[in-house]
This record gives C-alpha cells, structure tokens and sequence, in this order.
C-alpha cells in the first residue's frame, strides 16, 4: 500500500508517469525504505495508465469480492428488537432486587475493612 499511497502522491503532485526513483524520493521523504521487488511490479502494472482507469479497473474487481454477512445485518435488528421486548416483559420489582442484590454483594467483596 506505501508504493501505491507514493505513486497517487506523485500523481497529485503533478507528475503524470511517475518513475520508480520518484516513488523512492516520496517514500523516503516519509521516512520508509522502498521495496525494489514490488515497486518495480507496481511500475510496471500502472504504466501508461491514468489514475481514473487504474480505479475504475479496482473497483470492478472489487465488486466480484464478497462482502461477507449480508444475511446477518438484516437478523441482527430482529434480534435486538426482541431482546428488548424480552426485557420490556420482565417484572420491575424483580429488577430492583437483582440490583440491591448486585449491590450488597459488592459493597464489601467478601471481607470488611475493620474485620
């Protein structure tokens, strides 16, 4: 991702080919040691290609992954919505015990600081 950041920097800049010497410049100027393997690649694979194509060519592939859970976004809500309805029904007097239960059992943790 750091040579590819580099190289649309380089574009912004205005640099409309930028060369490898030039992502190198960019990424050491941030501080990053370039990887000669995959920025020659990346190189490679970009020239002669506008910004605009190289997006358009990613998001198409894009499309194709799968995004996972499409299904579960919809139960989750549902699920939720009668939880809540599980928790409407309860009795409030029966919380307020669970709570001064909680409570009671909390306030020494077992031991006492003057026992």
């Amino acid at each position: 991702m750091r040579h590819i950041a580099a190289y649309l920097l380089c574009q912004i800049g205005g640099n409309g080919s930028p060369s490898a010497a030039d992502v190198k410049a960019v990424l050491a100027a941030g501080g990053v040691e370039a990887d000669e393997e995959r920025l020659e690649k990346l190189i490679s694979e970009v020239k002669g290609k506008s910004v605009n194509e190289l997006i358009a060519e990613g998001t198409a592939k894009l499309s194709s992954v799968p995004a996972g859970g499409a299904g579960g976004a919809a139960a989750a809500p549902a699920a939720a919505a009668g939880g809540a309805a599980a928790a409407a029904e309860e009795d409030p007097k029966e919380e307020e015990k669970k709570e001064e239960e909680k409570e009671e059992s909390d306030d020494d943790m077992g031991f006492g600081l003057f026992d």
